[in-house]
């Protein structure tokens, strides 16, 4: 579990790093203009980082699925070369999803001197700008966006449909929450993820107000990363007890201490 979140973290620390940084440039600078390689380029990496942070929660979805349905078979399943390969087929996938994006943005046309209603280069939001024929690449879009999008968040409904089946099978009420706090975390996050994703494509197909496009995307580009390692590290019973230690010496809170 460790060594997918060491990976996530990466993916996600990358995924706000292309956005963010040029991000606070333009407010220093108080220039909103962008070149279109620079624009290609933004795209490229954002669709790279947001696609593998997508495919590591579909195996973290399945290493907790096997974590608590196999747990003997676990260290037999769950072996050092089964997960380096699924981080590296995770890589390549998401690249491969990168680059036919980027081919296709680079048949766009007609970019000179056009608005983004947004503070990085959105491939939907490129697509509609671009004043050359679409239909061809938007079937191509869309297409991909189904393969990479859909078929994770299938993989993830299962994975826990396997999880809810074995949970209730447990006799004591102590075993079903511990295998529940197994992915409890991995839960939330996913929740997060595709909650924030569907809120901000859904928000700048259906409103028509940039402010609240901008707003669901600053929660799915840099809130939702920002999150992650906070969700994950509720479950370390050494982070926990500092952080209620701290409540307590604020007087934020009268509560003791939970037991270790």
């Amino acid at each position: 579990m460790y060594f997918f979140l060491s990976n996530l973290s990466l993916a996600d620390i990358s995924f706000i790093s292309t956005t963010v940084p040029r991000f606070i440039v333009d407010i220093q600078t108080h220039s909103r203009v962008i070149s279109y390689e620079g624009c290609l380029t933004q795209m490229s990496f954002f669709i790279l980082f947001a696609c593998m942070d997508d495919m590591l929660l579909t195996v973290m979805a399945y290493d907790r699925c096997v974590a608590i349905c196999h747990p003997l078979h676990y260290q037999l399943i769950m072996n050092p070369r089964h997960c380096c390969f699924f981080i590296s087929m995770s890589f390549l996938v998401s690249l491969l999803h990168s680059q036919v994006q980027n081919l296709i943005g680079s048949q766009f046309t007609c970019f000179k001197d056009v608005d983004i209603s947004n503070f990085f280069c959105d491939p939907s939001l490129l697509l509609n700008l671009s004043c050359s024929e679409t239909l061809t690449n938007n079937i191509v879009m869309y297409f991909f966006l189904a393969i990479f999008g859909f078929l994770p968040f299938l993989v993830i409904f299962f994975s826990y449909y396997k999880i809810l089946s074995s949970i209730l099978r447990v006799p004591s009420s102590d075993g079903m929450y511990k295998a529940f706090s197994t992915g409890g975390s991995h839960l939330s996050v996913v929740c997060l993820f595709y909650g924030t994703a569907l809120s901000a494509y859904l928000s700048s197909t259906v409103s028509q107000s940039p402010r609240k496009d901008v707003v669901a995307s600053v929660m799915y580009t840099v809130v939702t990363p920002m999150l992650n390692p906070f969700i994950y590290s509720l479950r370390n019973r050494d982070i926990k007890r500092a952080m209620w230690r701290f409540l307590s010496e604020k007087n934020l809170i009268l509560i003791p201490l939970p037991p270790i």
